[in-house]
């Protein structure tokens, strides 16, 4: 009976740190291990590999992309390395695969065939904000991205809020960095003074700010802070 490789989810560093602050040498003997990745973006891979592992060779990588650009079709192929018995790794962006990732899709395939999937310890900034949060970390939901439309992301904040206060569930989302500072302001708009937001920005990184404030506190608070363009997740609770 032939043997299969092996998948491995190889999280990634959530910005600019020495690679020795946030990933474990399980990640690095991983990294050398493998020949074959799938990633999200093959410069920013590169990148990667050669910062965890500069002695690996280039030459040998083979790189599969995986976006919202890659076909059905094609996806259905990338673990054809594992099948013929070699080890293949899913390398996210920033920090865990698989989580508020494509990477996901890759994993249910490889259960469907019956391929043995190993996530690695790493980074992950939604466990990471919720632990500094003070919120309750028994039960919790990530709601990705709010909505474009000002009206229609109006309508979900208040959803989460009636959640977060019903169900007694801290709410997580986040927003393109650019467009942090109107979210945030729209929150101090809408919210119930009493509700609590957690600010966590930049994890990780020597900058990172995380913060938990009522909303009528942070109407207070929100001159002292920049968000612009700063990975951020909002947890309201």
């Amino acid at each position: 009976m032939r043997t299969l490789g092996d998948l491995y989810l190889i999280p990634n560093m959530l910005g600019e740190v020495r690679v020795t602050e946030v990933l474990p040498l399980k990640v690095k003997e991983i990294v050398l291990l493998c020949n074959h990745f799938i990633v999200e973006n093959e410069k920013n891979a590169r990148r990667f590999i050669k910062q965890i592992a500069p002695e690996k060779s280039q030459d040998l990588l083979e790189l599969f992309p995986l976006n919202k650009h890659t076909a059905i079709e094609d996806k259905q192929t990338y673990l054809s390395y594992c099948l013929s018995g070699f080890p293949t790794g899913i390398i996210s962006d920033a920090g865990c695969p698989a989580i508020a990732d494509p990477g996901s899709e890759i994993v249910h395939i490889a259960h469907q065939k019956g391929i043995r999937v190993i996530p690695l310890v790493g980074p992950s900034s939604l466990l990471l904000s919720l632990m500094a949060s003070g919120m309750n970390g028994q039960s919790f939901a990530f709601n990705g991205y709010l909505p474009i439309d000002k009206n229609e992301r109006r309508i979900i904040l208040r959803k989460l809020e009636r959640r977060a206060k019903e169900e007694h569930q801290s709410q997580l989302f986040i927003e393109t960095p650019y467009r942090n500072e109107s979210l945030l302001q729209e929150m101090l708009q809408i919210l119930a003074p009493q509700t609590d937001l957690c600010i966590a920005c930049d994890i990780t990184l020597p900058e990172e700010f995380i913060h938990t404030y009522t909303i009528r506190e942070w109407k207070r608070r929100v001159k002292e802070i920049n968000i612009h363009k700063r990975p951020t997740i909002f947890i309201i609770y």
